[in-house]
């Protein structure tokens, strides 16, 4: 079995070499500083006497300081954001482990063998540095999207108006029947229906020009800034999954108005309302509010049905609508 501590340092790309104490004295920040910045980062606490920091975690505390010295962010917002990568890489290194932990394993979901560990870290040592770098090119394609919906956003706002909330399409898509099937598979089977059912609604979302927002197991939520699109990624989410022998179908609620952009993911009404849309959509179909139909009335390839108006707990009497492609016939 190989060394773990060799691993580690295998891993993080140099030595063990720095105490607490020294790294902090070595970046320039507070004790204070650097546990907040640990803890956000999603590392273990360690003694001040054990060695466990390499000079890649000196460089980052130093980096993480400039930010703060030049102005770009204050304490607080150095913390979420080193929150944010910390969350979103740590679900992305259990996710690569478990993928090659699950290629060379002969019982899937099991623990590797030494064999097959030791392949995980000849495979490690091969190609990280092919590795990295894709990891760098995801987070900059990410970004650069990210930076032009907000430059669109603010183009569209009218000059000397006030900060608003930006109104978008939301949309949830949850799988139907699903606790019912959890009791009969198997934990491997259930597991590879819900990755089946993800990657086909994160293949519609990206390729349709929207954004996966979040997975849930058994439910995605995504968002588009363009309504037509929304209802595009809905429609074709459901008839997707409807196709697929693998995956029970879906049922998905969409609706348009004002959202509020936190941490990644997204809060306010037009989230609970799609949410509660989704719950009186039937298996296959796509059920979506008052604002989004009226949205996509003068689209000739969408079809807004209403249906019967209902009271939905905590926002009122609503009105439902079906939303169907329009038949080539009907145009």
């Amino acid at each position: 079995m190989p060394d773990p501590k060799e691993i580690e340092e295998l891993l993080l790309g140099g030595e063990l070499r720095y105490n607490r104490v020294d790294a902090v004295r070595l970046a320039g920040v507070s004790r204070a500083f650097s546990g907040r910045v640990w803890r956000a980062f999603g590392y273990p606490s360690m003694p001040d006497g054990e060695v466990a920091y390499t000079e890649g975690d000196v460089a980052a505390l130093y980096r993480i300081r400039r930010l703060m010295d030049d102005g770009v962010l204050d304490e607080d917002g150095v913390i979420r954001l080193v929150r944010a990568f910390g969350q979103t890489m740590t679900r992305l290194a259990e996710w690569q482990v478990n993928l090659l932990s699950s290629t060379l394993s002969e019982s899937p979901g099991e623990a590797p063998d030494p064999g097959a560990v030791r392949t995980i870290v000849e495979i490690a040592e091969k190609h990280m540095e092919e590795f990295e770098p894709l990891v760098v090119h995801a987070w900059r394609r990410q970004l650069a999207a990210a930076g032009t919906r907000a430059i669109a956003a603010s183009a569209t706002r009218a000059p000397g108006s006030s900060a608003t909330r930006p109104h978008i399409t939301v949309g949830f898509a949850d799988m139907v029947s699903f606790t019912q099937m959890s009791r009969e598979l198997e934990e491997l089977e259930l597991a590879r229906v819900v990755e089946r059912f993800e990657e086909t609604a994160s293949d519609i979302v990206a390729s349709c020009g929207g954004r996966l927002v979040k997975t849930l197991g058994d439910e995605v939520l995504f968002c588009a800034d363009d309504p037509v699109v929304g209802g595009e990624i809905a429609l074709t989410i459901a008839a997707a999954v409807k196709d697929e022998t693998e995956v029970p179908d879906v049922r998905v609620g969409a609706a348009y108005g004002p959202v509020l952009p936190l941490m990644g993911d997204v809060f306010g009404t037009t989230v609970n309302l799609a949410a509660r849309l989704t719950s009186l959509a039937r298996p296959g179909s796509v059920v979506i509010d008052e604002e989004l139909a009226g949205r996509l009335e003068a689209r000739p390839d969408f079809t807004a049905t209403p249906i019967v108006r209902r009271p939905v707990r905590g926002l009122g009497i609503i009105q439902p609508y079906v939303l169907r492609r329009t038949r080539a016939k009907d145009r």
